[in-house]
């Protein structure tokens, strides 16, 4: 059943935040003599409420403790408030869900105004139906408390809900709201704490938590490997599809690749065409190639030019990601455009052999849309470029 509302903990789950809270804290610890560990080993400050953190962790009366809360806002709501970032992917999967038309909320242990200022601050209040948070004079809400607070707000039935969150206190939450839970493993809970919980999701990326939204995700549960090559690397998977039945996939892992469509002054593209053993064929494409262990794209992308067809540029831009084939690799090429091109000598690994063909845009199009060029990469990256040329007055970005 797709989900009609999604409930999000802020603190480890949309926003690194730990920066600025474990600084602050260890401030509020040093200006009472108190002694405590290095900042960056205070990470159990983030996702409890303070009050509970310095009582327990620390021994506190709760005198003692709201002293510190309040030494701990002094620097917090002036620095360590900005010493946050939001994941990566984040903005995007908020865009998407909403998109969706699926409600969105947050359930937060963190001072209300707190979060709505990271959320103007980051630009994505926009995204968010509810938000609640406790406080200043109440900061010691429970989390089941919060998330069923924010699930009324939302007026969603809880069976068509999650809760999204990256420790226990958001798992334990949402069960006890009677709400499913996704554990995400970005933030600063363990994905032992996520198991033990009965988290009904775990995840590696944001971008899955729209398929599970969606109820489209195909949980793994069993990865069986079957051959492991120089490139390549083979695995038969058994997974939970999203009606809870099992199937098997068959995955290809690919380390990814890059190409690079440049266009001389005279208006034509450096192609190589070579013969490709798995067609049997012949093919014209945009030069690329594998990515090698740890290395940039960017890099990868200047130095498959110049190898393969001799080329520098003076101005290189991105033209974005493809996926060649989804169905059964998760192969990612990233391609390049580039300009102001000037020519040397080809270096060719000794099992390439290419020949290199400046074709002008125009007739590669042609031979593009009529489908004599075959290859994704290429065919991805001629219509990129024909349409920035388009939306720019003929002119590339510099």
């Amino acid at each position: 059943m797709a989900a009609k509302a999604l409930i999000f903990d802020f603190d480890g789950t949309l926003c690194d935040t730990g920066e600025g809270i474990k600084k602050s804290a260890k401030y509020a610890l040093d200006f009472f003599g108190i002694d405590s560990p290095e900042w960056e080993e205070l990470d159990y400050f983030i996702g409890p409420p303070l009050l509970v953190t310095f009582q327990e962790r620390f021994k506190k009366s709760p005198q003692e403790a709201d002293e510190l809360v309040k030494k701990f806002r002094e620097r917090y709501s002036s620095t360590g408030l900005y010493e946050s970032k939001l994941y990566d992917g984040t903005e995007k999967v908020l865009a998407a869900l909403k998109n969706d038309g699926v409600r969105l909320g947050i359930a937060s242990s963190k001072p209300q105004q707190f979060i709505e200022t990271l959320l103007k601050h980051f630009d994505i209040i926009k995204y968010f139906d509810v938000v609640c948070g406790v406080s200043f004079q109440a900061d010691c809400e429970s989390k089941q408390s919060i998330i069923s607070r924010c699930a009324e707000e939302l007026g969603c039935d809880k069976e068509n809900a999650f809760v999204v969150g990256d420790t226990r206190f958001d798992i334990d939450g949402a069960k006890e709201n009677g709400i499913r839970s996704i554990g995400v493993s970005w933030g600063y809970g363990s994905k032992f704490e996520l198991i033990e919980s009965g988290a009904d999701f775990i995840i590696e990326k944001p971008s899955y938590i729209e398929a599970i939204a969606l109820d489209l995700y195909e949980q793994t549960e069993k990865v069986n490997g079957i051959f492991s090559g120089k490139v390549l690397v083979m695995h038969h998977d058994e997974v939970t599809l999203c009606n809870k039945r099992t199937t098997m996939r068959e995955c290809v892992d690919h380390p990814g690749g890059v190409a690079v469509i440049g266009l001389t002054d005279a208006g034509e593209v450096p192609l190589v065409r070579q013969f490709r053993y798995p067609y049997k064929e012949i093919v014209f494409e945009i030069p690329a190639g594998k990515l090698e262990k740890g290395e940039d794209p960017f890099d990868a992308g200047v130095r498959e030019f110049k190898e393969e067809c001799g080329a520098v540029a003076d101005n290189y831009f991105s033209l974005g990601e493809i996926y060649p084939s989804p169905g059964y690799t998760n192969e990612i090429i990233r391609l390049y455009g580039a300009s102001g091109l000037h020519f040397e000598e080809q270096n060719l690994d000794d099992d390439e052999f290419l020949q290199i063909v400046k074709m002008p845009l125009s007739e590669l199009t042609e031979r593009v849309m009529s489908g004599e060029i075959k290859d994704a990469k290429t065919v991805a990256a001629v219509l990129k470029l024909n349409y920035l040329l388009q939306k720019n007055g003929g002119k590339l970005p510099l």
